[in-house]
């Protein structure tokens, strides 16, 4: 069913009695050219490409939970691609493009609003940072402007300028970033791969990857039972370090908790994202009213989707700090997500050294921006066994032939990118 105004209007005619389904509810087949474990944002939408771009059609996406129970349901919702190296500006650019056009090309409302991103500089040496990082963006054809406080002082006066600490001097504005509704985006992809005929299994755990007497895999063990394909992708986020142990594959990788918030409704306060230098802080306004924000990850490893009260209050006080009025409202709840931190902070889409094993994995704080460029690389390298050109430096092997891709420039120590 192809949604649009006139199918709205004929159904509420109707008594809204003829909507389908967004996607099947199939059982397993004995065997699949490609199998996908992970049935989040990165997972759909690389079955989703596959089908679509690549004309792979005998593809199943196995989840443990429900579409939508894990990380792409538990973010804070920003899209953007305001990079500084030339291993991330390609890759993040043609992301916020393919975000650009989602809803068109999946004929699904994932409320993409493109607002602003806007990243404050707290001091001389951060504002030439910035200034850096902007140069580097505009040389790769992406938008960036770099605003003094007068300008910011006219767009956004609730900010605490005057902190005595880190006053505001200038900001980096990305003026095509902003944020998507993060359920509509796995509900679309899912609605899409499943019209391209791919089998979406939910609550379908895979407990054992079998592989035969050469190495290379033939299937999963799942809860279902046993499952053959040509081809397994793995891409469970948090979750990446024991799938991938399965197959006795070790990663450079750790897992950590990373909160986030929604307060009271209020009326229009923050037409942009916020993202503050003086801390970790990041904030936007829904459409519902609620300030959406969250800080810093939990810093020790843990699978739980939960956080602990020191990072709260944390980020509690960083919000305060930026803008002093936040402190009048209330949070409603919070959540957390299973964040699986790489060495350089970087993800990793790639072949691995088994046969028939393709690895998406390392999103750190990156993935939900990422969910289109990432489905679109992994169908790539899936479907071509060759990665796509804007992920070439999202290499498996870099750690060891040392081409960390570091953004924050922080070294080989997960917990702090």
């Amino acid at each position: 069913m192809r949604y649009s105004a006139l199918s709205i209007l004929g159904q509420a005619l109707s008594g809204n009695r003829g909507w389908k389904p967004v996607w099947r509810e199939p059982q397993p087949k004995p065997h699949y050219d490609v199998i996908i474990v992970g049935g989040g944002g990165h997972g759909l939408s690389t079955a989703y490409y596959l089908a679509k771009e690549f004309g792979i059609k005998n593809i199943a996406v196995l989840e443990k939970g429900y579409i939508g129970s894990g990380n792409v349901g538990r973010n804070t919702t920003i899209v953007r691609s305001n990079y500084l190296l030339e291993g991330n500006i390609p890759f993040y650019e043609f992301s916020l493009k393919l975000w650009e056009g989602l809803e068109a090309d999946l004929n699904y409302n994932a409320m993409v609003s493109q607002r602003g991103v806007m990243m404050l500089a707290h001091s001389d040496g951060q504002r030439d940072a910035f200034a850096r990082r902007g140069n580097a963006m505009r040389m790769h054809g992406v938008d960036a402007e770099l605003l003094d406080r007068e300008d910011l002082q006219k767009m956004m006066p609730y900010l605490n300028y005057d902190h005595a600490r880190f006053p505001i001097k200038a900001g980096l504005l990305q003026k095509r970033g902003g944020t998507a509704r993060h359920d509509a985006v796995a509900w679309g992809y899912a609605r899409g791969a499943d019209s391209h005929g791919v089998d979406i299994i939910q609550h379908c755990e895979v407990t054992a990857i079998r592989r035969d007497e050469k190495g290379g895999v033939t299937g999963v063990e799942t809860s279902k039972g046993f499952i053959g394909c040509n081809k397994l992708a793995l891409a469970t986020a948090g979750h990446s370090s024991e799938t991938a142990r399965m197959a006795d594959l070790r990663l450079p990788i750790e897992t950590h908790v990373l909160q986030a918030f929604v307060s009271e409704g209020i009326k229009p306060v923050i037409d942009n994202v916020i993202v503050y230098g003086g801390g970790h802080f990041y904030i936007s306004q829904s459409d519902k009213g609620g300030l959406v924000f969250g800080a810093d990850i939990d810093y020790y490893s843990s699978y739980a989707q939960r956080g602990n009260l020191a990072i709260v209050e944390s980020t509690m006080e960083e919000g305060v700090s930026l803008i002093p009025g936040l402190s009048r409202l209330r949070v409603l709840r919070s959540w957390g997500g299973v964040m699986d931190m790489s060495m350089d902070g970087s993800p990793i889409i790639d072949r691995t050294p088994i046969e028939n094993l393709y690895l998406n994995a390392g999103w750190c704080y990156g993935g939900f921006k990422a969910t289109p460029a990432s489905g679109f690389c992994f169908a790539h390298l899936i479907a071509k066994n060759e990665p796509h050109h804007v992920a070439r430096a999202l290499r498996l092997d870099r750690f060891e032939r040392g081409y960390a891709v570091d953004e924050a420039g922080k070294g080989p120590q997960p917990n702090i990118h």
